[in-house]
């Protein structure tokens, strides 16, 4: 049984009583492409500066730039510059462990190009989390 409801939704996490815009709402496509854009330019100039562009290295430290922010302040510095944060649906902290898997299904791409109706990736799905605006 699938935990969307069958009636449409004007907007995106309207059926989790999230607000159409601003503050709580969902992060668009926009502003989570540039996240992801500063983000992985941080991770290039790091990579290039210290490892000569090694592209193991440059993965592991977008990795590690994902997960830490997360673990910390539950936003990457891309999504801290542009106003968003990873939430738990459940509430509370992200703790360790959800921040890991996530990101490390991000780097995989491919989870992060399919989304469901409230615009959460399979990485956001597999851990119960969601990225809003601030």
């Amino acid at each position: 049984m699938s935990s969307e409801s069958s009636t449409p939704q004007q907007w995106p996490g309207q059926r989790l009583g999230l607000p159409e815009s601003g503050p709580r709402s969902i992060a668009r496509l926009g502003r989570r492409l540039g996240a992801l854009a500063i983000d992985w330019g941080l991770a290039v100039l790091l990579a290039v500066a210290f490892f000569d562009y090694a592209p193991v290295a440059l993965q592991l430290i977008f990795l590690v730039l994902q997960v830490v922010p997360l673990i910390l302040v539950n936003s990457t510095v891309g999504q801290l510059l542009l106003g968003m944060r990873v939430q738990r649906l459940a509430g509370g902290r992200l703790g360790v462990w959800p921040p890991l898997v996530r990101s490390a299904l991000l780097t995989l791409v491919v989870p992060a190009m399919f989304w469901d109706s409230d615009q959460r990736g399979l990485h956001d799905r597999a851990v119960g989390t969601i990225l809003l605006r601030r």
